[in-house]
């Protein structure tokens, strides 16, 4: 009887440890004044990894993006920057990222200032022609990020 009790007692902790999910948040996307709220949240943090959901460089003031695709990287690389940093993460947390161009001319210029959101090694990415984007948006970009013990 007490070798069971000490085996109950030993698998309790890996037990609680399997049915515990990781903590999930999700962070709701701001709505534009007037607006409705969007159908999906902007992030969700489970557990250390953060799935960005995709977002443009359209300008909130103009509902528009910029006329300069460079314009139109930083603008929406900002964004992804502020979800990101407000989850508690950094751009070098990012391990994939996908970037949909409405024009892959863009290409070079995107790369340009991509480049300079990040301090390590650069995160896994694609970059793809998509066309016509949300807004006649430039870009739209998501990630993923997972919180690196520092």
């Amino acid at each position: 009887m007490k070798a069971i009790a000490a085996a109950v007692l030993l698998l309790t902790p890996l037990t609680a440890l399997a049915a515990a999910p990781p903590a999930v948040k999700y962070n709701p996307v701001a709505t534009a004044p007037g607006g409705v709220a969007p159908a999906f949240s902007g992030s969700v943090l489970a557990g250390n990894t953060l799935y960005v959901s995709g977002t443009t460089d359209t300008d909130r003031a103009t509902g528009k993006p910029p006329p300069n695709p460079k314009d139109g990287a930083k603008l929406v690389l900002d964004n992804i920057k502020r979800t990101v940093e407000t989850a508690g993460l950094t751009m070098d947390d990012l391990v994939w990222v996908q970037v949909f161009a409405s024009d892959l001319a863009f290409y070079a210029d995107f790369n340009e200032v991509y480049r300079s959101y990040f301090k390590g090694p650069m995160p896994a990415r694609a970059f793809l022609g998509a066309g016509s984007l949300l807004n006649g948006s430039h870009f739209e970009v998501m990630g993923i990020a997972v919180k690196q013990k520092r």
